[in-house]
């Protein structure tokens, strides 16, 4: 029959067995949520990208990215990459936007898209620049 001492120890062990397990659970949920950027080796597709763009984005920023009633026109020199680099669109979609070079409000987060969506739509917005001599 083991100790007082075993018992405490294999007692120890499993609470902290337990423990490790709710952890790496819960860090692989947040990572899940807050995954900002695309996997490694993800090539991004302007084509998918519009397709996104047109049900996520065009309702507020217009039709290809023209800008609409409710959000700016992200074909406009203030979205080059020098100014705006691809991190922002990242930044946005996941966190929302205060509001500072418009007068819309503020741009809330949009859920539903993966960080490989986003990378689409990026890709698809970046053509449309380069289109309108912007970079």
């Amino acid at each position: 029959m083991p100790n007082d001492t075993s018992r405490q120890f294999l007692l120890a062990g499993l609470v902290l067995a337990v423990l490790l397990t709710a952890c790496d659970q819960r860090a692989d949920e947040s990572e899940a949520r807050h995954k900002l950027l695309p996997s490694v080796g993800f090539v991004a597709d302007a084509a998918r990208g519009e397709a996104r763009f047109d049900v996520y984005c065009a309702r507020c920023h217009g039709a290809g990215a023209r800008g609409g009633r409710q959000g700016p026109p992200l074909v406009n020199a203030i979205y080059r990459p020098a100014h705006h680099a691809d991190l922002a669109f990242y930044w946005a979609v996941r966190d929302g936007v205060r509001q500072h070079h418009w007068q819309f409000g503020d741009m809330p987060a949009i859920a539903g898209l993966s960080a490989e969506d986003v990378a689409d739509i990026i890709a698809y917005v970046r053509g449309e620049q380069r289109k309108q001599g912007i970079q």
